[in-house]
């Protein structure tokens, strides 16, 4: 596409911009304003802030893009190209104090994900991946793990209250039972991140909303992983499942969600 290297070199510098903004909060939580949203669902001014920070650089350099954000209202584009938003994935995280939340930007049209960027400020770690040109960790190829089975590995699973809780215990419960670990840090960009950089095996989540995932599903399928084929522009209006690995546990993974999730 016309211009997609430009619109990445932009959503790196953008990210890790933000991530600069959102540290100053997070060192300064106790001033923080924050509010409940629901159940473990929490939002505070930082994550209002640096929202607008990014659309405020996506108005000045792409002003015909479109944009989708979990803070502020859609803003309909008329380029071709849509930015979708997370300004801080892993709220819960950041306003307790815990050094495991991210800024998520990623890049969207003709219904597929084009550019994903997951900025970690905590470790100074930016995950990037564009369509076909493959995924890199801060600047190095990045490659999701290989040969390593179920039964040796880590799997993450997320959880929200978008969801039953009895569809989420089989899963865990099928994974021990298959030998794996499983893990949970509150931030699913973050954990779809450390599946295209083989740090985990895969990641499995009955509900995501656009701005969690369409940047680490793209990341995991530039670095050879395996994730659903979906239509990102009905990700961005109604969310969905999302189930994504190596290719060694891939199709054990889609059976394990499979049965939990007709329970």
């Amino acid at each position: 596409m016309l211009q997609l290297s430009e619109r990445k070199e932009f959503a790196v510098m953008t990210c890790q911009e933000a991530g600069k903004v959102a540290a100053g909060y997070f060192a300064n939580r106790d001033a923080l304003l924050v509010d409940q949203k629901g159940a473990q669902d929490w939002v505070s001014e930082a994550d209002r802030n640096v929202e607008t920070f990014i659309r405020d650089k996506i108005r000045d350099a792409w002003p015909e893009d479109g944009v989708f954000g979990e803070e502020h209202g859609a803003s309909k584009g008329t380029s071709g190209f849509d930015w979708v938003i997370d300004p801080i994935d892993g709220t819960t995280n950041f306003v307790n104090g815990i050094p495991a939340w991210t800024i998520v930007l990623a890049g969207v049209s003709n219904a597929q994900t084009q550019i994903g960027v997951i900025h970690d400020p905590n470790v100074d770690e930016s995950y990037v991946a564009v369509r076909g040109g493959g995924a890199m960790l801060n600047n190095a190829p990045m490659r999701v793990a290989s040969g390593i089975a179920l039964e040796e590995g880590t799997v993450a699973v997320g959880y929200s209250n978008r969801i039953e809780a009895r569809h989420v215990v089989p899963i865990i419960a099928d994974l021990i039972e298959h030998g794996a670990m499983f893990h949970r840090n509150a931030s699913g960009a973050l954990s779809l991140a450390y599946v295209a950089a083989g740090r985990l095996l895969g990641y499995v989540e009955e509900h995501m909303n656009a701005w969690d995932c369409l940047a680490g599903q793209l990341m995991i399928a530039e670095a050879g992983g395996r994730i659903e084929d979906q239509d990102a522009d009905a990700m961005i209006r109604n969310g969905g499942r999302v189930i994504a690995g190596t290719p060694d546990v891939f199709d054990a993974l889609h059976e394990i969600a499979e049965r939990a999730w007709k329970s």
